[in-house]
């Protein structure tokens, strides 16, 4: 059995999976995010380290815990984890979805230069990447900068709790703004450019490769033999796209979670000329490109939860019938925590634009869901400049669960939506990575082909398109429109 772990923005979600792809079981451990002021968004990673000791004994109660033979794990991105000589956590971990560093974004892509960043490491600087927050404590928390003997991301900390090992796969080291994304290695310039030393780096590993097993005390306290193999895993996109097949050449994965990515797998390493788009290795060995957008399912949960105050997402979904598709005249901008692709506007927010006197509470709601489909066409609009074809993508998160929300984005995009048999995301892709490095399948391709099947496929409607495609030409010319007023009013 394996086990897989994603390591989300809001809680741990464990899964014990057979090699057959069976899921035997799952278990969830919610842990506080941290707002210390607007736009900051930290983490204590001792918390993520609670969760596991607590949630992977709970996964295991009633199953031969002597059958675990590899553990793999996907989890958020970008989050600067650091430690000290002592190997303890000098400070909680600055978050993805973090806006703290306009001002280290703005050195870094005009002063150091965004063609000299994308030469380096394939990639420009957006506020949620880890060398601009390694600049911003430099420079406001110097003291703790001093103290720093390693630099990790939040799974890889998990991963050295479970083996003591310094790792990180090349996926998410991709996101880092410190790998030079092609050639695989630390770039020694973007070290220097952050005053940091590759001694302060953790290892580089593809993600199924095995970087050590369970400490003997920690596999005696989760209840696990010692000889569990533990793989260095992928940052959660890359792992959510193992989970739902989408490797090799010209995959394609729309993830609708806390934050919401357009992913397209490569087997050749490219670049989109203006950056709009990441690129970035791939868990499979190959790259990928992907759009990501900060505020997407979250969007819906905003609405619901803090503005109309009820938890019956469903509920409030009915009024939107069949005739009101593609005829909304309220729009939404979904740029709550600012946005990154493909605009990178750390200062951009949320903007309800089109109400009336007879604007009502379910216009607002599908203006939300229109308004996040509208968003990631974006970047798939900047893939297909590309010459990238996009007329299927499979789509996974907790926005997925909603049939509504598929056809909205089925007839947004132009595309049919696979929905995966199996919906578990980056902690399926994190056990199945752990099957490869355990020898029980031969590529992560094989695994991806054996395990991944699709259970519904949503797909476009002729008149719904047309009609999508008036309303989205009038979304795009909404943000130019009202740019300049957002750094203004904050």
């Amino acid at each position: 059995m394996y086990v897989g772990i994603d390591l989300g923005t809001s809680a741990m979600k464990l899964l014990l999976m057979g090699a057959d792809g069976t899921i035997h079981n799952t278990v969830t451990r919610e842990y506080p995010l941290e707002f210390p002021q607007p736009g900051w968004s930290q983490q204590n990673p001792e918390d993520w380290k609670k969760a596991l000791f607590e949630g992977l004994p709970e996964l295991l109660k009633g199953f031969d815990a002597s059958k675990v033979a590899g553990i793999g794990c996907g989890g958020q991105m970008h989050g600067l984890v650091v430690l000290d000589e002592n190997d303890n956590v000098i400070r909680p971990a600055i978050l993805w979805n973090d806006g703290r560093t306009a001002k280290q974004v703005d050195y870094l892509n005009n002063e150091i230069g965004k063609d000299k960043l994308s030469a380096l490491t394939a990639n420009i600087a957006f506020a949620g990447f880890t060398a601009p927050k390694i600049l911003w404590m430099k420079e406001n928390e110097p003291e703790n900068f001093g103290k720093i003997a390693k630099i990790m991301l939040p799974k890889d900390y998990i991963n050295y709790i479970l083996t003591g090992v310094h790792s990180c796969d090349y996926s998410d080291a991709s996101g880092m703004l410190l790998l030079d994304v092609e050639r695989k290695v630390w770039s020694k310039e973007m070290l220097d450019i952050c005053g940091i030393t590759e001694a302060q780096m953790p290892t580089l590993f593809e993600s199924y490769d095995c970087i050590g097993t369970v400490k003997p005390d920690i596999a005696a306290k989760l209840g696990i033999p010692g000889t569990v193999k533990v793989v260095a895993g992928a940052g959660d996109n890359a792992a959510a796209a193992v989970g739902t097949g989408v490797v090799g050449e010209g995959g394609c994965n729309i993830s609708l979670g806390t934050s919401g990515t357009v992913f397209i797998s490569s087997e050749k390493f490219g670049v989109d000329p203006n950056n709009a788009l990441h690129a970035f290795a791939h868990a499979d060995g190959g790259w990928h490109l992907m759009g990501c957008m900060l505020s997407a399912a979250s969007c819906n949960k905003w609405l619901m939860e803090d503005i109309l105050k009820t938890k019956d997402y469903g509920f409030e979904q009915m009024p939107i019938t069949d005739d009101k598709l593609g005829e909304n005249h309220v729009f939404f901008l979904p740029y709550l925590m600012g946005e990154r692709s493909p605009i990178n506007d750390t200062n951009a927010r949320g903007t309800f634009i089109g109400m009336t006197m007879d604007t009502d509470r379910s216009d607002m709601v599908q203006a939300v869901l229109e308004g996040v489909a509208f968003a990631i066409r974006d970047s798939v609009e900047v893939a297909r400049s590309l010459g990238i074809e996009i007329n299927s993508s499979k789509i996974c998160g907790g926005g997925a669960k909603s049939p509504l929300w598929k056809r909205i984005f089925a007839n947004v995009l132009n595309a049919e939506l696979e929905v995966p048999v199996s919906e578990q995301g980056p902690g399926m892709g994190g056990a199945m990575l752990s099957m490869v490095a355990c020898g029980e399948y031969e590529s992560v391709k094989a695994c991806c082909e054996k395990l991944c099947a699709v259970a519904d496929v949503v797909k476009p409607e002729p008149e719904l398109v047309a009609k999508y495609e008036a309303r989205y030409q009038q979304f795009q010319k909404i943000y130019p429109a009202v740019k300049n007023l957002f750094p203004e009013i904050q």
